[in-house]
């Protein structure tokens, strides 16, 4: 998968920007690299092509889960007794889909149990159904930055999802000095979307006047 830093570069080059340059930062590159990058995986999502690349997805192996009420898991239409539990912390931030952040596989830590994404509304109609308590399929949803899971004991979960933050924090198997650079981290982004993601780039930036385009007398350039 490339990182941040091969995107920057390839587009630097397709823009023939010099690196040095105070306003062409790389900040501002993956600025409008995200911007144009999130629009055309949101399409593809929506189309049920993104699910397929599971190169594109990072895992965070565990977190915590802790119990909370049905008012805070939104199933105020439940009555009889439900534990609900939720991720202890706020999830990174996700790259979004046609249906909220792009979450491939929420299961058990090891793996073995995989829940169904669905919503509270869903789950309180589904519980009031007369073989739900035959039922056997665990369920999920997401609201504001946490993971909410009905019924189920576990201590935590394993998360599958196209992240748009480094996840460091989340490797237990790495040192807490042991710290991945922005420029290092991957992208979450399909290979065959860069073509048009560059040509997007390079069209804003020459529409709004933010670097001369080829041909243009040298001497004008602020780019130099």
């Amino acid at each position: 998968m490339a990182t941040i830093g091969d995107v920057t570069s390839r587009v630097r080059n397709v823009l023939k920007a010099v690196k040095e340059d105070p306003f062409m930062t790389d900040r501002f590159l993956y600025s409008l690299i995200m911007k144009y990058a999130k629009m055309l995986i949101y399409r593809q999502s929506e189309k049920g092509k993104i699910k397929q690349f599971t190169s594109l997805f990072s895992v965070i192996p565990c977190m915590d889960l802790i119990e909370v009420d049905k008012i805070e898991a939104c199933c105020l239409g439940i009555k009889t007794g439900c534990t609900f539990m939720r991720t202890k912390d706020k999830l990174p931030e996700m790259i979004d889909g046609g249906k909220g952040p792009i979450i491939r596989v929420v299961s058990s830590i090891d793996g073995s149990q995989r829940l169904e994404e669905t919503y509270p509304s869903t789950y309180v109609t589904v519980t009031k159904t007369s073989n739900f308590k035959y039922l056997k399929t665990n369920y999920f949803w997401y609201i504001d930055g946490y993971i909410y899971v009905p019924v189920v004991s576990w201590e935590g979960i394993r998360i599958e999802a196209m992240f748009d933050e480094d996840l460091s924090a989340f490797d237990c198997s790495k040192d807490a000095d042991d710290c991945t650079t922005e420029q290092e981290r991957e992208l979450s982004v399909p290979e065959n979307l860069f073509a048009e993601i560059e040509q997007m780039v390079l069209k804003e930036i020459l529409t709004t006047g933010q670097i001369p385009s080829d041909g243009a007398d040298d001497s004008q350039s602020q780019l130099r």
